[in-house]
């Protein structure tokens, strides 16, 4: 009997071992990814000019008037702290977690969003990009582990070219693969083209320039019979602030569905941070 439970104590040992050096290399393969993104920040960027927005429907030339100062250097890449609720349920049933969260966001080549949440005791955390999905239980147990196909790089795609709008508006000035088109007198539609995928963007503004709401279609399997579809997707931009010259939003909603009756924002998050990483004088990031 004491030689049995001495087996099963080394096996407890060795797969928790094993458990621990598997995050970890998820901790390293994350860590690649942010020194990699940071390096995508331009090192001498342009300084923005109202010139750049010259044939840009006027929906458009209103939101870059508000979200970019004349002068501002063009910083495509941030990286962002947050705070806020994750739903993991739905509509009828939310069970939001608080969460705490940093993502690195550089349009149109990738993002990696870290997020941590607890319930009570229980906590589970990870990460998401335009690769891969991971997250972990207690920091020991995976519990979620998908990405590697053009399902999820097509739906992580939609994502980030939103989020964009939110964040990074010097990433969608209008350019190679970038390009906007008129909806209505306060809505203007921005379309991105990367490696074969396409995103097209509403983006609602207020009279003021104000982007109020973004909305697209977006390429999931968030629904009950777990298929990956076009479905709308969306949220609210609030609580405006200036940053390094951008004026960009701190409180953030989103969900599935959105404009609909089953619309569940299951992302509501207040930003406590934007950087935008820098080079050094060598040109590796700070």
């Amino acid at each position: 009997m004491k030689i049995f439970f001495l087996i099963l104590l080394i096996l407890v040992v060795a797969v928790t071992v094993a458990l621990w050096f598997w995050r970890q290399s998820d901790h390293t393969a994350d860590r690649a990814v942010i020194t990699g993104l940071a390096t995508l920040q331009p090192a001498a960027p342009e300084r923005f000019d109202l010139a750049l927005l010259e044939g840009l429907p006027e929906p458009a030339q209103r939101y870059f008037r508000y979200t970019i100062q004349p002068g501002t250097p063009l910083y495509t890449v941030a990286r962002i702290s947050m705070n806020g609720k994750f739903g993991m349920g739905n509509r009828e049933s939310p069970d939001y977690v608080h969460m705490q969260a940093t993502q690195v966001l550089a349009m149109p080549e990738g993002f990696i969003w870290k997020m941590s949440a607890h319930r009570g005791l229980l906590g589970i955390s990870g990460s998401d990009t335009d690769q891969w999905t991971r997250f972990w239980l207690m920091g020991l147990f995976p519990v979620a582990r998908a990405g590697g196909d053009a399902d999820h790089a097509r739906s992580a795609f939609g994502r980030y070219v939103a989020e964009a709008v939110f964040w990074t508006p010097a990433a969608l000035l209008p350019g190679p693969g970038v390009s906007w088109k008129l909806v209505d007198i306060n809505t203007a539609r921005v379309v991105v083209r990367h490696e074969g995928m396409e995103q097209a963007v509403d983006v609602v503004v207020a009279g003021d320039g104000r982007p109020l709401q973004v909305s697209f279609d977006r390429w999931t399997n968030a629904n009950a019979e777990k298929v990956h579809r076009l479905q709308p997707f969306g949220g609210y931009l609030s609580e405006f602030r200036e940053l390094e010259g951008f004026v960009l939003p701190t409180q953030v909603e989103a969900g599935n569905f959105f404009a609909t009756e089953d619309y569940f924002p299951f992302f509501i998050a207040r930003v406590t941070g934007i950087e935008f990483p820098k080079h050094d004088a060598t040109g590796h990031p700070e």
